[in-house]
C-alpha cells in the first residue's frame, strides 16, 4: 500500500497550506508589530482578566492581553471561515466526552506554562528565530509524543 495514502488519506496539501499559512502569519505578526504570537502565552494572559493571582498579574501577561485576545478572535474567526467556506457548515463531531476534552484542555495548558511555551510557539516562533531553548523544547515535545503514541498503540491493541 502506498505509504502517502495511509498517512495522509484525505490528501497532504492542505496540511502544506494550512503550514505555509500559519508561517505566513506570524511572520508578517513579527515583522508588522514586533510582537511573537505563541499561544500558550495567550492562554495566560486572557486568565489575568479574571484571575488575580501574582503569576497572572504579571506584566507580560496584563500588557499583551489586548493584542493576544484579537489575535485569539482571529484564529477563531479563521475556523469559522474554514468551516462555513470549506466544511460546508457541516456538524463536526468526535467521540471524545466532552469532560475529557476540557480536561485535556486544561492540563495542554498546564504544560505548555511548565514548559514556557507551547509548541506553537516554540516550534514555530522560537525554531524561525533560532532559539536554542525551542529546539531543545521541540525535540523533548517530539520524543514525548513518540514515546506516548508507541505506548498507547500496544496498550490499546
Amino acid at each position: 500500500m502506498n505509504l502517502t495514502l495511509t498517512l495522509f488519506p484525505l490528501g497532504w496539501q492542505h496540511y502544506l497550506l494550512g503550514g505555509v499559512a500559519i508561517g505566513a502569519g506570524v511572520a508578517l505578526l513579527f515583522v508588522l508589530t514586533g510582537l511573537v504570537g505563541g499561544m500558550s502565552t495567550v492562554f495566560s494572559s486572557t486568565w489575568s482578566f479574571v484571575l488575580h493571582q501574582r503569576f497572572f498579574q504579571q506584566a507580560r501577561f496584563t500588557d499583551s492581553r489586548a493584542w493576544r485576545l484579537v489575535y485569539a478572535l482571529g484564529l477563531i474567526l479563521g475556523a469559522l471561515v474554514w468551516w462555513l467556506g470549506f466544511a460546508g457548515a457541516a456538524p463536526q463531531v468526535t467521540q471524545v466526552p466532552v469532560w475529557q476534552l476540557v480536561l485535556g484542555g486544561f492540563l495542554v495548558g498546564y504544560g505548555a506554562r511548565l514548559g514556557n511555551g507551547c509548541t506553537s510557539g516554540h516550534g514555530i516562533c522560537g525554531l524561525g528565530s533560532l532559539q536554542w531553548p525551542s529546539l531543545l523544547a521541540v525535540l523533548t515535545f517530539m520524543a514525548t509524543a513518540f514515546l506516548t503514541a508507541n505506548l498507547a498503540a500496544r496498550w490499546l491493541a
